[in-house]
């Protein structure tokens, strides 16, 4: 067997897959291993959890080959600690690059392309036929991510709290109210404004259900939610056609549970899309990650044989 192991370490769930040729062998998912988010100590038991998942589905000790994608994976450490990891584990050949560059190759296997990531952060990231990368966004939840699952939890409680000010009706504060557990807007507010903060990407879903029931401040967060996204897309589209003489289109792929599970912002960015350039390849079904990270051990694997 030539077996080889794929991680993509997303912001809020990592999945592993060990592959030998086209066939899965095994495949695990688990928690984060984004410090930033969950910790150091933290991340490193949930990846050693899921190695070792992973590796007792596949009935095998060691890999020889992997690439992991993780958010934040230019923090510094963050590529020596998940290397020592795979080490202990015996994996003699990696790397570790962002979850971007990943879910890039997943979508287009080394070739031009722009995907457009939007799940707990958002960014856009395009590739020329010449190599180039060009990108747009992903400059952190406080200063960017818009159109992200964090930019919509807390634009909606933003909105919400104008609305209430101005006595206009919305359900946001009485839902993030009880998801929260606090009794006043009083408390709520001290909640939101607390520090470290509570996890705004984890309202997402309650807001899009909201904005599907027709919840004025909901829909409207949803609409610019999508509209964000679409124009990080034509930013990139018009960075990769400039700076690198591309006169054709060049394909659009998309990852991420703010695309892929809300009907509203999907619906709106595919056709933002479609009205802004008629003729741009858009990919209508998620890309997933994991394919990506594959596709990168099983090449470095063939670098060395």
């Amino acid at each position: 067997m030539s077996l080889v192991l794929g991680i993509d370490g997303g912001g809020t769930r990592t999945r592993a897959s060990i592959v030998d040729g086209d066939r899965v062998v095994a495949f695990a998912e688990d928690g984060s291993i984004k410090r930033l988010r969950v910790g150091a100590a933290t991340a490193e038991e949930n990846l050693r959890k899921l190695l070792r998942e992973v590796f007792e589905q596949a009935g095998v000790a060691r890999v020889s080959t992997a690439s992991a994608g993780v958010a934040s994976a230019t923090m510094p450490g963050v590529k020596e600690w998940i290397t020592a990891v795979f080490r202990d584990f015996g994996v003699e050949r990696s790397e570790v690059v962002g979850d971007e560059v990943i879910a890039l190759d997943a979508a287009f296997r080394g070739g031009p392309g722009i995907l457009q990531i939007a799940g707990t952060g958002s960014n856009c990231i395009g590739r020329a036929p010449d190599g180039g990368r060009e990108c747009a966004g992903g400059w952190s939840s406080r200063l960017g991510d818009e159109g992200s699952g964090y930019w919509i939890g807390l634009h909606a409680v933003r909105r919400a709290l104008k609305a209430y000010d101005r006595e206009e009706p919305t359900r946001v504060l009485e839902t993030v109210g009880k998801l929260w557990g606090t009794r006043t807007i009083e408390e709520l507010v001290n909640v939101g404004d607390s520090s470290p903060g509570p996890d705004f990407a984890a309202l997402a879903p309650a807001i899009n259900q909201l904005a599907e029931e027709g919840d004025a401040v909901s829909l409207g967060v949803m609409r610019q939610a999508a509209a964000d996204l679409v124009d990080s897309v034509l930013l990139v589209r018009g960075k990769v056609r400039r700076k690198h003489a591309v006169a054709g289109e060049v394909p659009v792929a998309w990852i991420g549970s703010v695309i892929g599970k809300s009907r509203l912002v999907r619906e709106a960015f595919l056709a933002g899309l479609h009205a802004a350039t008629p003729e741009m390849p858009v990919g209508e079904k998620e890309v997933a990650g994991i394919e990506g990270a594959v596709w990168r051990a099983q090449r470095l694997a063939d670098t060395v044989r």
